[in-house]
This record gives C-alpha cells, structure tokens and sequence, in this order.
C-alpha cells in the first residue's frame, strides 16, 4: 500500500483527469495511504495478543486480502475513468460495487474479531489496554458510519428510480457529491458529509494508542505521568472524548451540515465536550491526597 501511494501520486501529478469533482487518483491515493497505516496498527495489536493468535492471524489475513481487493477495483476504474463507488450504471459497474460491499463487510467482520480476541488478552499495563481496545472499538464504530453512505440518498430516494438510477448512494448529505470542497480531504463544504466522522473514527485505532506512547515519553520530564494511574485516567479521559468527537460529527453530517460550517447547536455541543475533557484532565493530573491512617 506504501509503494501503490507513491503510484498514485504520480499519477495525481501526470493525469489531469478528474471525477466527481476531484483529482482521478486521489481516491486510490487515500485509500493506500489509510490502508498501510490501519494494517500496520493492526499488526501491531496483534502481537499483543496472548491467546486465540492463530484466529488474530487468519483475521489478519482476511484484511489484507479485502484490502488487496478494494484496492483492485478502486484502481481498475480510475483507469476506465468510471467512479469506482456508488456506481451503478452498468452490469458491469453494479457488479464492482457490490464486491466492494461485501469484502469491506468481510473487512469490518475480521477486524471485529480481532477486537473481540483483544478484549479478552490480559494487557499488565491497564492505560494500554484501554487506548488499545477503546480505539479497536471506536474505529470499528466509525468504520461502521461507511455502511450509511451506501444507502440511497433522499434525492435518489424523492426520484424513484432506483432500478434504473446510474449512482445509488453518497458521500454529502444535502447536497449532490463532487460541490465545492475542502482542500486535501474533499470534504463537501456546503452540505454534511459523512467521510469526516468515518476518517476520524477509524483514525482512533492510530491516535489512542500514540496519545499513550506520547504520554510515556514524556513521564521522564512531567512527574505526575511516571504514575500509571494518572495516565490511565488521562486515556479514559481520551477514550470518551474521543467518541464524543465522532458522536458529534456524525450528528452534524446527518443534518446536512458542513463541518466548518457548524451552527449554534453544534458548537455548544462542541464547547460542553471540550470543556468536559478539560475538566477531566485536570482531574486526572491533580495529585490525590494520601489516604489517611485508620
């Protein structure tokens, strides 16, 4: 997935092609790029395993495989110049689609498994295991929100003419895919859209466990994070923001709403939570008294 990256964008560079509103292979581009940072977490967090390793392995190949074969059919229509998702409008189109579909619900089923055998491996060290499965957990959540772009959008719906239609479903809500967008990520900026709380989601699986990693490194020059329990507090404090974030985006995607376009609601919404994980941090870091002699 790293050196298929570095062909992608070559390609971004050499093919003016564009699709749907964005450069042709910037598509395949992101995908390699999240693919290669999920499956080296996840081989990772398999190494942590204690028990059930031989099932860890077998899962881990089921996502390399499903991830071989996205990658495929991601690839073979940018070079047809075709939309890869949401495409319908062919035999030959719908049938591409529905084998995306179902290897990433195949993809999803073996990373489920690979949390379930994590839930059940003893970790000594209790912060680890909370970033750990609290981002397993998190990330299946959010790559779970992908299963809602697949579904027929209102317009598509209000047509009436799924049967016939050359897209059944989306990435915007609200608006129409391809509209005006965010630079890098493409993410519409006049109406919801769901890849945001779908990336930020899945991204937990790397952002828990490198919080923690962080959080060590620099015990050796903050005393109070030397203590075990003052970073485990301060990861449960993580954990739940964390998924507040996502419940958070979610709702505001769901609503038609731009990410950086958020009304009121969203952002007293946005200021309870910050507020909250600033609560809790401060929390975590005070000292506690030392329990008194009985």
């Amino acid at each position: 997935m790293a050196a298929f990256a570095v062909v992608c964008a070559v390609g971004l560079v050499v093919d003016d092609r564009v699709l749907v509103g964005a450069p042709i292979w910037a598509k395949p581009f992101k995908f390699a790029v999240s693919f290669a940072a999920y499956c080296l977490t996840l081989a990772w967090m398999l190494t942590l395993l204690t028990r059930g390793q031989r099932i860890g392995r077998w899962a881990g190949h089921v996502v390399v495989l499903t991830s071989l074969v996205e990658m495929v059919v991601i690839t073979g229509q940018v070079v047809r110049g075709k939309r890869s998702h949401f495409n319908t409008a062919t035999a030959f189109d719908s049938a591409l689609w529905d084998a995306m579909g179902m290897t990433i619900a195949v993809l999803w089923t073996a990373t489920l498994v690979i949390a379930v055998l994590l839930l059940r491996t003893r970790l000594t060290d209790r912060a680890t295991a909370l970033a750990v499965r609290g981002g397993m957990l998190i990330a299946l959540a959010g790559a779970a929100l992908g299963f809602l772009m697949a579904l027929p959008s209102e317009d598509q719906r209000a047509a009436g003419n799924l049967d016939t239609a050359d897209v059944i479903g989306a990435h915007s809500v609200g608006v129409p895919d391809g509209g005006p967008s965010m630079a890098l990520t493409g993410w519409s900026t006049t109406g919801g859209d769901l890849r945001a709380p779908h990336f930020v989601g899945m991204h937990a699986l790397q952002v828990l466990p490198l919080l923690l990693i962080a959080l060590v490194l620099l015990a050796p020059r903050f005393a109070p994070l030397r203590d075990p329990g003052v970073r485990l507090r301060l990861v449960r404090v993580a954990v739940g923001g964390y998924a507040a974030l996502v419940a958070l985006i979610t709702w505001q995607a769901l609503r038609g709403q731009p990410l950086i376009h958020p009304d009121g609601a969203t952002l007293a919404t946005a200021g309870a939570i910050i507020a909250a994980v600033a609560y809790g941090t401060w929390s975590a870091l005070r000292p506690t008294a030392p329990a008194r002699p009985s």
